[in-house]
């Protein structure tokens, strides 16, 4: 008889759960305490939310022999990015009614909350849902936000790729009836018959799964870091279909060689009427080949990395049932957002404001929540599309409204970036410290500082409208899409960063290990002579990342040290 197989602890979770639902309820109605259960805090992803605590006041909190400050960050799907005036202005109220006078715009356009104690969590999931927006398979071992460049009025290719992202969002959305019974006070359905999840099963995914959609020149959604990705392919002003990108993910663990982040394959093409079918596909394949053991590998990039990218297509094509076409010709060539005023061929005007780490706030000297706020209560007809780069897009408005919403921004002074360094308008962190729990070092409050330090240096040596791509996480789970970041600094502990250089500045390369563990202190000075080269020794239109992999700086350094990280040696000389 053979030994049953031991599976990853998550997946009897799911089991047990009765389709995500648990003791989720019960434990919101016990108000004793502001936690929940361990099986609970694993089930409430999928439902959108994550219990946190305030790491800031864990020391004066065990000092009292208090319970750590348990709260919840709720995070909101936006397939696309696309939101409305009506949505925008419930998400500030949200903020201060129940949060903490803030939301965030995440790197998978979406929004969050953060600081939602538990007896309000219920209610506010709620209200979200009463302006049409919801926060199912935000989190969870399930497809997650569809991303898509945000704005379709620049082109009917765009129009047709968000519609293609809205479309693969709805149909991969979970069918369990557990959100509506815990959150929307939905009636309980009584019956004998097995509750059945079509596309996910009853155990879902081996973990969570990411979609993109991206219309070339622009990559602004990054499609290489995620599970699944659509290359909408333009010809005579109309998107003919997708090239299918699989096997991208960002995710890796310090120290463990058997983890590592990985760039997508291409592994074909298909016309815009059978995206939708391709999509579930690829995610029936990873629900039935993905590793559910060993959770650390339960990301789809390791099933196409185990199996080969042709035997995950020829898999992919047995599901459908008919083959893919040959990828068709593309080409990337920017990977950021672009600020300021646009103007579509239909004579609509469009409004790209630069959030710096997507924090929506007000502080004594910049009213951003509150001009964007009175930008929405004015003009409840315009759009409100978040960016994967942590930008917010205003769409849709003609020439009257023109002229009163940039009586707004001056009023408000709302920037686009223009003030501000090319390096600082391409930079993303993640949250990190002091909610995230998983964080080893700070990011989102970090960066900002560390960059004030970067911009005398880039003006002094000509190089402040040079757009390096920098990126800075808190660990190594990729949250902030590191490892696509030219220049990246990845949480090793407190104050201590491993160093990565050289990715594409179009996302189409992974960076690599430079130095690992540095102190903050000691960043400036490891990077500034590297930038001093780049402005000596830079090529016509070379890109830094570009420079750094020609000058062989990486390689040099490699073969100098004793490196223990996953991505160093072993990976370099892949």
């Amino acid at each position: 008889m053979s030994e049953e197989i031991k599976l990853a602890a998550n997946e009897y979770i799911k089991t047990r759960s009765n389709y995500l639902r648990g003791t989720l309820a019960e434990e919101l109605s016990d108000l004793t305490t502001g936690a929940i259960c361990e099986d609970s805090q694993q089930l409430i992803k999928f439902h959108g939310s994550y219990m946190q605590d305030d790491r800031d006041m864990r020391p004066t909190r065990r000092k009292h022999k208090l319970d750590k400050a348990y709260s919840f960050m709720i995070r909101i799907r936006v397939p696309g990015g696309v939101s409305t005036s009506e949505q925008w202005i419930e998400m500030d109220r949200l903020a201060d009614t129940y949060g903490n006078q803030d939301f965030k715009l995440t790197t998978r356009q979406a929004y969050q909350l953060h600081g939602i104690i538990k007896s309000n969590l219920k209610q506010t999931i709620k209200d979200i849902n009463s302006v049409a927006m919801d926060t199912i398979a935000a989190c969870g071992d399930v497809n997650r936000n569809v991303m898509c460049t945000p704005n379709p009025y620049l082109s009917e290719v765009h129009a047709t790729s968000l519609k293609i992202s809205q479309e693969i969002s709805d149909h991969l959305t979970p069918q369990t009836g557990a959100y509506h019974e815990i959150w929307l006070d939905g009636e309980k359905v009584e019956s004998s018959k097995e509750e059945v999840e079509p596309i996910y099963g009853k155990t879902y995914l081996p973990r969570k799964f990411k979609i993109a959609v991206a219309v070339p020149p622009h990559n602004d959604v990054d499609i290489y870091a995620n599970d699944l990705s659509f290359i909408a392919i333009e010809k005579d002003g109309k998107c003919i279909g997708f090239n299918v990108a699989v096997g991208g993910g960002m995710g890796t663990t310090h120290g463990d060689v058997n983890t590592f982040p990985r760039a997508a394959d291409i592994i074909g093409f298909c016309t815009v009427e059978q995206a939708v079918d391709v999509a579930e596909k690829v995610v029936l394949v990873q629900r039935d080949f993905g590793c559910r053991t060993e959770r650390k590998r339960a990301r789809l990039k390791y099933t196409v990395e185990d199996h080969g990218a042709d035997w995950f297509r020829a898999k992919t094509e047995e599901y459908l049932g008919y083959k893919l076409q040959d990828e068709k010709a593309y080409e990337f060539t920017s990977n950021g957002d672009t600020y300021g005023w646009m103007k579509d061929d239909s004579g609509h005007y469009h409004f790209c404001f630069f959030i710096e780490g997507g924090r929506v706030i007000d502080t004594p000297n910049y009213q951003l929540k509150t001009g964007l706020l009175e930008i929405a209560k004015a003009h409840s007809d315009i759009e409100f599309r978040l960016t994967a780069n942590q930008n917010v897009l205003i769409s849709n408005i003609d020439e009257a409204k023109k002229a009163q919403i940039q009586t707004l921004i001056n009023q408000y002074k709302l920037e686009d970036g223009s003030t501000h360094s090319a390096l600082r308008r391409s930079a993303i962190a993640c949250v990190a410290l002091p909610t995230c729990a998983l964080a080893l070092a700070e990011s989102e409050r970090y960066l900002p500082g560390l960059i004030d330090k970067f911009d005398p240096i880039l003006n002094r040596l000509g190089l402040e409208d040079e757009s390096i791509t920098i990126r800075m996480t808190g660990c190594p789970n990729g949250c902030g899409r590191p490892f696509l970041g030219e220049i990246a600094f990845v949480g090793r502990g407190p104050d201590k960063y491993n160093v990565y250089l050289g990715a594409g500045h179009d996302g189409q390369r992974l960076n690599k290990l430079y130095r690992e563990a540095v102190p903050g202190d000691d960043i400036i000075p490891l990077i500034e002579p590297l930038l001093e080269d780049y402005a000596a020794e830079k090529e016509e239109g070379e890109h830094f990342g570009d420079f750094v992999i020609r000058k062989n700086y990486i390689a040099a350094t490699l073969r100098g040290a004793d490196f223990h990280d996953n991505i160093a040696e072993e990976a370099f000389a892949k």
